[in-house]
């Protein structure tokens, strides 16, 4: 199927609905936004939203996180799916990064740091505005791109090369779009085709709609 799709141009009015639309995760420097790309793996960003602003308040910087100790963190993050290992990446990467003007922002330099893959280096270097190295590839992503037919692999690593390939660099954008879909329109259970800008190519609407 996505061998007979011109993919650039039918992805087109995904990227215009979901232009400059903000990431879910609530932050306001981009310290506070790599802290909570860690926190947020396999966890709603709901959650991560609800419990991130008493965090930031007691420590507000890279350097404050820097002198922390996983006891010090253990009341803000303990209702957090596997806290104790997202912990200590937090206080490896803090140590290592040691202040806000330190923080990478580069492919190579992000995904160097304790709990940084390239997802969470995607988000941060889309939130920074800096060239994309990649394409964000979250389990929206992941589930909307299998549906709609744009990419079969269920390897986000894959799938992120393949589309990498297929997709020009201009509109890397497409995994965050992808993403927004997944959230708002393409839901799990009770997808609504109705109002999605890609039921015309979309060989899941075309089998269930």
């Amino acid at each position: 199927m996505s061998n007979e799709i011109n993919w650039p141009e039918a992805i087109q009015p995904l990227l215009k609905k979901y232009k400059g639309s903000k990431h879910p995760l609530e932050f306001k420097s981009v310290y506070e936004l790599m802290v909570m790309v860690v926190l947020s793996a396999q966890v709603s960003d709901k959650l991560i939203n609800s419990l991130a602003p008493k965090l930031f308040k007691a420590y507000p910087t890279m350097q404050s996180l820097s002198h922390a100790t996983a006891e010090d963190l253990l009341p803000y993050v303990s209702k957090i799916r596997n806290f104790a290992n997202k912990t200590s990446w937090l206080l490896d990467m803090a140590k290592q990064i040691k202040n806000d003007k330190n923080i990478p922002n580069t492919m190579e330099g992000l995904t160097a740091l304790p709990g940084i893959g390239r997802k969470s280096a995607n988000v941060i270097m889309r939130e920074m505005k800096v060239p994309r190295e990649g394409i964000i590839i979250d389990l929206h992503t992941l589930r909307v791109a299998n549906r709609i037919g744009i990419s079969e692999d269920s390897n986000p690593i894959a799938m992120e090369k393949k589309m990498m390939k297929m997709i020009p660099q201009k509109d890397w954008e497409v995994g965050m779009a992808l993403s927004f879909l997944g959230r708002e329109v393409c839901r799990p259970t009770n997808p609504n085709h109705e109002v999605c800008v890609m039921k015309n190519v979309c060989e899941f609407c075309k089998q269930t709609y």
